[in-house]
């Protein structure tokens, strides 16, 4: 962090333009760091890629759009009913996608195909419910506000997008340690055949896992779509979906915390980026942090190599 400063000030960039994107780097960090959750949530208890969670993403912001465009609805409501939408997503997906290929003993390839199928379907539906062209929020429809704490732009959305990610990953975390679901998720995460055994019901915790996991990406891709002022059925494929690969393998698999802390590295790496090199580059930063941390750290920051047992 301190040679990044260094090569920063020696490019000639204001402390107070640091500050500025350093700001922004947060909210965004806070976004990916969400979306990221998801996605480590549902590979570690089972061990699989959902790739259909950029897809609930989109709805999330599809579906919040639409209530309040066409519906009326005030903002905080249609993210609640958009959120509770995409939780009944996941546990769809798990009934129709997952579950029937888990109880044949299908590999692992079958389910992450399945998920590619329905991640078309949902990116289908949202395209046809709102057209291809990008969207936003009506301007009043979304809480404002800014202050200019020392000269700095700080948006009061943003700042509610901050203090929503770090109350969300503290009760998270609350959940998956100290609480009987969480404690079910990690043994059916350690061991699906000896958590049946000793009664702990596995479809049960993998649907609840599905349902928590897309109802964060349905909340990330509201927000994503607030502060990027961009609703469309694309959001969560070309903007969103190789960053959280990124952060999840940067992280750790299946590592919650490693995902968190890697949303805010690739925010903070994308930004520097975008100050030293300029916006062309910052496209690919994702791919390049992705690529290094499989040649150089495949287990990620927070990851343990693991077996896992069936």
């Amino acid at each position: 962090m301190r040679l990044l400063l260094q090569a920063l000030l020696a490019a000639g960039v204001s402390p107070r333009f640091i500050a500025q994107q350093g700001l922004d780097a947060v909210y965004s960090g806070s976004i990916y760091a969400l979306f990221a959750v998801g996605y480590t949530l549902v590979f570690g208890v089972l061990d699989i890629l959902n790739l259909a969670h950029s897809a609930v993403f989109t709805v999330g912001a599809v579906v919040a759009w639409i209530l309040v465009v066409n519906l009326a609805l005030p903002f905080w409501l249609a993210a609640i009913v958009a959120i509770a939408v995409c939780g009944v997503i996941g546990y769809v997906l798990d009934r129709t996608a997952f579950r029937p290929l888990r109880r044949r003993g299908a590999p692992h390839i079958a389910s992450l195909i399945s998920s590619i199928g329905v991640a078309l379907i949902l990116v289908s539906l949202s395209e046809r419910a709102i057209g291809a062209a990008a969207h936003a929020f009506p301007e009043r429809s979304v809480p404002s506000g800014v202050l200019h704490p020392a000269g700095l732009t700080v948006d009061l959305f943003k700042l509610g997008i901050l203090g929503v990610t770090i109350l969300l990953m503290a009760v998270l975390g609350y959940v998956v340690r100290r609480t009987a679901a969480g404690r079910a998720m990690r043994a059916v995460a350690e061991n699906p055949r000896a958590s049946l055994l000793v009664g702990i019901n596995v479809d049960r915790v993998i649907a609840l896992t599905l349902v928590l996991s897309s109802a964060l990406g349905g909340l990330a891709g509201i927000l994503y779509a607030v502060s990027q002022a961009d609703v469309s059925p694309y959001i969560g494929r070309d903007q969103v979906e190789l960053r959280g690969l990124a952060v999840i393998v940067v992280g750790g698999m299946g590592s919650v915390t490693g995902a968190v802390v890697a949303g805010y590295v690739l925010a903070i790496a994308e930004t520097a980026t975008l100050v030293l090199v300029g916006s062309n580059a910052r496209a690919g930063v994702a791919f390049a942090i992705l690529f290094l941390t499989l040649v150089l750290l495949p287990s990620g920051i927070f990851g343990q190599r693991r077996q896992r047992s069936t």
